[in-house]
């Protein structure tokens, strides 16, 4: 490839943090992880870090603590406001505990959830806003918060695309009741496979830990909150008390995310180099419609919209990437309500969709990397004019 969707970010640091961990012979979740929970959470000024395996996983076991909460847990038909726009398990969590979905359309600029819909879309049955930060770009968190606040809602942060920004000087993945985070291989860090759910709720701390591994109390401490210790006998280290899952991280994941953690901000930086360039290229050419900044964003990569005024020839165009070995994709998971697996969702539309489904049908990503890419930048600009002048 020419210019590839993602690039790796380890150096021989990683390396070696793994080789410490493999001559150590302990791989399973342990010290390390304990470690950087604490440092993950201190980076973003919250109180607790829970790591598991996936940012799927992350949004799964936030949705189900919010179900175990003492007072006011989420119930099975509570409503949910989603954007239309999003990455698939972003949702699933909710189909999968019986919520209800509302979808809110997306503001094309942003393609994140309007803010002019929100409060308008909220009904007697709705119980939780789960917003989402649209590949590095900062979705209206403060709005959603002031929102939730007013309404006695719960606000979540699915913020897995959009690590290290921030809204207001604050970072993106601190305004919600509970937020998750992804470290996939093409995310701002990678850890393998990993994610984190962040929150200042003990009792959401706990309920995570707890669901986290099989729903047992051996990952609680003494005075937890969750239930009242029988006694020192055998069974009380194979105590179960809420229907959990295994989605533990390992060590490994652990030792490469401590490594990445310092690296965070030095990734950032040139992320943002990156997208003052593109935005210079792209930003005032009317065929194309590329992401409106809110706040100060990570950078996930760039897309773009090809502005259906134009009638660009959207099969002529990625006809063009792929022969100039550009790498491209959907944006993020395109408009949910376009794919098979809605079936089987009981949902709501609270305005028609439609700009999701424009950012669907006509947009595209190319990838941003920690290492500049003037060369592939200019590159990328060349072929869609050329393509673009074809038409």
């Amino acid at each position: 490839m020419s210019y590839d969707l993602a690039a790796p970010t380890w150096g021989q640091e990683e390396l070696d943090a793994l080789q410490t961990v493999m001559d150590s012979g302990f791989f399973t979740m342990g010290p390390r992880v304990a470690e950087f929970e604490q440092k993950f959470a201190a980076y973003h000024n919250k109180q607790y870090g829970i790591m598991v395996n996936s940012g799927s996983s992350a949004n799964l076991i936030a949705i189900a603590a919010l179900f175990f909460k003492k007072d006011n847990p989420l119930q099975r038909g509570d409503e949910v406001l989603v954007p239309a726009l999003s990455w698939a398990t972003t949702y699933h969590p909710l189909q999968q505990y019986g919520l209800k979905v509302r979808f809110v359309d997306i503001a094309l600029e942003s393609l994140n959830m309007d803010p002019a819909l929100i409060e308008a879309a909220i009904t007697p049955g709705t119980k939780m806003i789960l917003g989402v930060s649209i590949l590095g770009n900062p979705a209206a968190l403060d709005v959603m918060r002031d929102v939730a606040d007013r309404h006695n809602l719960y606000f979540m942060e699915d913020n897995c695309e959009s690590m290290d920004a921030e809204l207001h000087g604050k970072k993106a993945g601190t305004y919600g009741d509970l937020n998750t985070f992804s470290f996939f291989f093409s995310h701002h860090i990678s850890t393998m496979e990993g994610g984190m759910i962040l929150t200042d709720d003990e009792e959401l701390y706990q309920l995570c830990r707890c669901l986290r591994a099989h729903g047992w109390t051996r990952d609680l401490p003494e005075d937890s909150l969750l239930y009242d210790r029988k006694g020192e006998d055998l069974f009380e280290a194979y105590r179960f008390i809420l229907p959990g899952y295994n989605v533990r991280p390992t060590e490994l994941n652990a030792a490469a995310g401590l490594e990445q953690l310092k690296k965070l901000p030095a990734f950032t930086e040139e992320r943002r180099k990156n997208w003052a360039l593109f935005q210079e290229l792209f930003g005032n050419d009317e065929r194309f419609i590329i992401q409106t900044e809110n706040g100060k964003s990570s950078c996930f990569c760039f897309t773009i919209i090809l502005n259906p005024e134009m009638n660009l020839d959207r099969k002529a165009i990625f006809a063009a990437l792929t022969e100039a070995k550009i790498g491209f994709r959907i944006i993020t998971g395109g408009s949910f309500l376009k794919h098979d697996v809605i079936k089987y969702y009981d949902y709501s539309e609270a305005t028609p969709v439609v700009n999701a489904h424009i950012a669907h049908d006509y947009g595209f990503f190319v990838g941003n990397h920690a290492f500049d890419l003037s060369k592939e930048l200019h590159l990328l600009k060349d072929v869609l004019d050329n393509a673009a002048k074809e038409l």
